[in-house]
């Protein structure tokens, strides 16, 4: 008798408290239908994503998908020679030579990547062929460089005279040492929701400048410079891309959404994991800057830095591209 009445009790309790469960989910399913959802949206990471958001926003208000509006809105840059950390201009690495990581990712999961790549003006729309017309997500080098060529992209010269004058001065002293937000190592990242509901995000750099030859960063990296779920949010990420890697930081950004972090919260959280990370390998945090931006299912919008100096631009229906300061911690 006393057996059967302790697992009554037990059983008991862990109804009440798969009840309890249910109720609470319940609620949360309920606020979420009932709030309102902004969309479209874009935002994109630093000052040159307020050029590349009227580009992807001429794309969203006319119904247009979201994959469509981040590769339209991140090719600005890239074909920009003034803007010297992405594309065309970029800065080149130790050797002299200009090359390129990007990657793309869609609603369903479909992604591409692209990794030091040589000689091609718009790396995002390599990425997309990768996605959309091989069995692979990831080409590099000298073979992603063939890929394009064959898929009927220009070879072009992507060292400008300006970034060649750099790399000729930066040869006298050699001096590796990135500095923080100092435009050597920033990237374009863009993530958005279109009228549909669905998500997509884009990201292109050129890397550190003066980087080793073959050095690739967190931005072709799916789950470390870009991630998309289509249920939670979108998220991309900006800065020192080793720190990045090292705690798969988009991704990190994603699942803390998922849990019901609001954008901005779930960046802070990635941005202290990844002071974590350095404090444990005596890694000097005033030589880091890292960056994220999120935008979730509702089209709520976040960011966080890890030092100031950090924006990002954001263009929906009630922010008409502005150039937001992100939070940070240092």
């Amino acid at each position: 008798m006393k057996s059967n009445r302790r697992q009554f009790i037990k059983f008991s309790a862990i109804a009440s408290s798969l009840f309890a469960f249910n109720k609470s989910k319940s609620a949360e399913l309920m606020l979420s239908k009932t709030k309102k959802t902004v969309k479209p949206i874009v935002i994109s990471t630093w000052r040159f994503g307020i050029e590349a958001n009227e580009e992807a926003w001429k794309i969203l208000i006319n119904n247009g998908k979201a994959l469509d509006a981040v590769e339209a809105g991140v090719k600005v840059p890239e074909a920009d020679p003034n803007e010297r950390s992405v594309g065309l201009g970029g800065r080149p690495d130790r050797d002299g030579k200009v090359t390129l990581d990007a990657c793309i990712m869609d609603e369903l999961g479909n992604i591409g990547s692209v990794a030091c790549l040589e000689n091609i003006v718009h790396p995002i729309s390599v990425a997309r062929a990768v996605m959309e017309k091989t069995p692979h997500v990831m080409l590099t080098g000298e073979g992603a460089f063939q890929f394009a060529l064959s898929q009927g992209f220009k070879k072009e010269n992507l060292l400008t005279p300006e970034s060649e004058a750099e790399w000729r001065e930066w040869l006298k002293k050699s001096d590796y040492k990135p500095k923080v937000n100092i435009e050597n190592h920033d990237t374009i990242g863009m993530v958005a929701l279109d009228m549909n509901g669905n998500l997509s995000g884009a990201c292109t750099t050129s890397g550190m400048a003066f980087k080793m030859h073959g050095r690739i960063g967190d931005s072709p990296i799916i789950g470390a410079g870009l991630f998309v779920d289509n249920e939670v949010g979108a998220v991309t990420a900006t800065g020192h891309g080793e720190e990045v890697i090292r705690i798969a930081g988009s991704h990190a950004v994603i699942e803390l959404m998922r849990q019901g972090l609001h954008p901005e919260e779930a960046c802070k959280r990635a941005v202290e994991r990844i002071i974590l990370s350095a404090k444990k390998r005596n890694k000097p945090l005033n030589e880091i800057q890292i960056g994220f931006i999120a935008i979730n299912k509702n089209g709520e919008h976040g960011a966080f830095c890890l030092q100031k100096g950090f924006n990002y631009a954001v263009y929906s229906p009630d922010i008409k591209n502005q150039l937001i300061d992100a939070k940070h911690l240092l």
